[in-house]
């Protein structure tokens, strides 16, 4: 009697805890949703708003250690910088919304590259940096923010025109869209999916290199979904073109936000092919190499520093950091094989 009592009071905490994280979540994207609607009330959210600044979609850091700290700035902060450098506050509403906190603090992103870098680099003790060079320091929840910020902030730099009347277009306050008054269009911002993919005969994985990767790293193999195509035929198309393999299952793993270098949508799956038609038959003109590796190869691969090897026995190879989808496949990947068949 007295256990049974002990389980429902566990049961009704455990219910209540949950339901109070997601009654967080749903007032949160419905508060982000009444700012991406209502531009009164997002001009209003400015004066209690967190900024994160970019120079030219360069974010604004501070680096500690190894590590980069993404500084959030407070509305009145933002005024300051922009009176001292004799700019109007409107200036504020070039601001665009990329989320807010679990209390509801909005978080705006704004790109002040028409002001002098230097001496803002200066006022706020930090540097404008390159994300290519700065995002494998950043800590997930900034780098998370700063990608899907510099994304937003490309996006409304390269649709500043309407593609049928060739006017203008202008942004909502949260600038989640931007419409052209002259033909009536209503312009979304888009991503470009692309498929990742870790093949597998059964006992190995496939891993491959393009000549634009870092020396020694290999990784799992990608392209870019064609219109009209469903993930799983982009999947067969991509491993068909690039290794000339023919793909017998596949199954979707996780997707991913993926900034560098344009901003996409990775959309990873695992894929299998027969193991007696297995040779590779690589397209030269779209990959540097392509090999098969054992587990234990790619467990040892797991173990090295994303960093190339000086070594010169080509065995040594590395993967894609942690922060990367890749590496979450081939982790996927060795934990099946090392469990062995259900």
């Amino acid at each position: 009697m007295v256990i049974a009592l002990v389980y429902q009071v566990g049961c009704r905490r455990a219910s209540a805890l949950c339901y109070r994280l997601h009654s967080t979540y749903v007032r949160r994207m419905r508060y982000l949703l009444e700012l991406k609607e209502d531009d009164d009330a997002c001009r209003k959210a400015y004066n209690s708003g967190t900024f994160f600044l970019f120079y030219n979609l360069s974010p604004f850091l501070q680096q500690k250690d190894k590590m980069f700290l993404v500084p959030k700035i407070n509305t009145a902060e933002i005024k300051r910088i922009l009176e001292k450098f004799r700019q109007s506050e409107e200036k504020i509403e070039d601001s665009v919304l990329i989320g807010c906190s679990n209390e509801c603090t909005p978080y705006f992103a704004l790109d002040l590259g028409s002001l002098e870098r230097a001496a803002i680099e200066s006022e706020l003790n930090g540097s404008f940096t390159e994300l290519r060079k700065a995002f494998f320091q950043l800590e997930e929840e900034d780098a998370s923010f700063i990608s899907s910020a510099q994304a937003l902030l490309r996006w409304h730099n390269n649709n500043q025109y309407c593609g049928k009347s060739g006017q203008p277009t202008k942004k909502n306050m949260a600038g989640n869209k931007r419409i052209c008054d002259s033909s009536g269009i209503i312009y979304y911002p888009q991503v470009s999916p692309v498929i990742i993919t870790l093949v597998s005969d059964g006992s190995q994985c496939l891993l491959i290199r393009h000549a634009t990767f870092p020396k020694g790293m290999y990784s799992a193999l990608s392209g870019f979904c064609d219109i009209g195509e469903t993930i799983e035929e982009t999947v067969r198309r991509e491993v068909a073109e690039e290794v000339g393999l023919e793909v017998e299952s596949l199954w979707y793993s996780a997707s991913q936000h993926w900034p560098l270098p344009d901003s996409s949508l990775m959309i990873a799956c695992h894929t299998l092919v027969h193991p007696q038609r297995n040779k590779i038959r690589i397209n030269k003109q779209e990959l540097e190499a392509a090999k098969w590796f054992s587990c234990e190869e790619v467990v040892m691969a797991l173990g090295r520093k994303p960093k190339p090897s000086k070594e010169k026995d080509d065995n040594s190879f590395w993967l894609p950091p942690k922060q990367a989808i890749a590496h979450h496949l081939i982790q996927e990947w060795v934990k099946k094989q090392v469990a062995g068949p259900m």
